[in-house]
């Protein structure tokens, strides 16, 4: 490992004094660029990603000299990739300079991709509000270069991550607005019980009885077929309990859901919520009387 850094010290040794002598009509950009490859590959292979992620970069600003965009937006992915090893600062930022330079050049998927991926980055890392800011950047884009798939799937995570940070109002939007758009797609109608019941548990969070019982009435005038479905009356049952705050039939109607389909991670954290607000007001008017 130490010889393939050694190496890598060497060839990018050879780079620097290629950009510091002279050189006609940028050749000594295109030797440099390729011996910041060379470098980069080594650090690679001796798994040094600090040092592989620095001389993409390097390797990046060159292709900016000889106006080779594209090459360049390449390079800081490439740099990124390394960084995502030891850094995800530092691979966020190589991904925002690729993205730049995609938006520069026209290339709005290429960029859209990777502010979809920034945004995953910030997923992992648990930062919901920058996934959020760079997820909705990558929506806009795949929507404008119309790929509906990826900027939905964009959306919906935004809507996850907006419940999450208890933005009930903007996730239930979003999730209405994806159920629209899904109900009259006959590959995607079925998922419209899935993305009502999401955007219904919101709406339980807000804990506004009324705001409920209207968005039931809503989504059965979006999809008839809905009131037939266990998903409304998971949200129905539930909103009577909170009706006449009753703490253990809310528990018992998520429990005969769940016994027959599970409730992902998402979904359980939100009810809980929701239990537990409902819980804490029994608690204080049990107190009042």
């Amino acid at each position: 490992m130490s010889d393939q850094t050694a190496k890598g010290d060497e060839f990018e040794r050879k780079a620097e004094k290629k950009l510091a002598g002279w050189g006609l009509f940028g050749s000594k950009y295109e030797d440099a660029v390729d011996l910041y490859d060379k470098a980069a590959n080594c650090f690679k292979l001796g798994k040094n990603w600090d040092k592989a992620g620095a001389v993409y970069t390097k390797s990046a600003i060159c292709h900016m000299k000889l106006e080779s965009k594209h090459e360049a937006a390449t390079a800081y992915v490439d740099a990124a990739n390394s960084y995502k090893k030891i850094s995800v600062q530092d691979a966020a930022h190589s991904l925002n300079q690729a993205v730049s330079i995609f938006m520069e050049i026209g290339r709005l998927n290429m960029a859209a991709r990777y502010c979809k991926e920034i945004g995953e980055i910030y997923e992992q890392e648990q930062d919901l509000e920058k996934a959020i800011d760079y997820l909705e950047r990558a929506a806009d884009l795949f929507q404008s270069e119309e790929v509906t798939t990826s900027a939905n799937q964009c959306k919906q995570k935004i809507a996850q991550f907006a419940a999450q940070l208890e933005q009930y109002p903007k996730a239930t939007a979003m999730f209405e607005a994806l159920a629209r758009h899904s109900i009259n797609n006959n590959l995607l109608k079925y998922g419209v019980k899935g993305i009502l019941l999401n955007a219904g548990i919101c709406e339980i969070c807000r804990g506004d009885e009324v705001s409920i019982h209207n968005a039931l009435e809503r989504y059965q005038e979006l999809d008839p077929t809905f009131s037939g479905t266990r998903e409304f009356k998971l949200l129905a049952d539930l909103a009577t309990a909170m009706d006449e705050e009753d703490v253990e039939m809310f528990t018992e109607a998520i429990k005969e859901f769940d016994s027959m389909t599970r409730l992902d991670p998402w979904k359980t954290t939100l009810l809980l919520r929701a239990k537990n607000a409902l819980k804490a007001k029994e608690e204080d008017e049990g107190d009042l009387t």
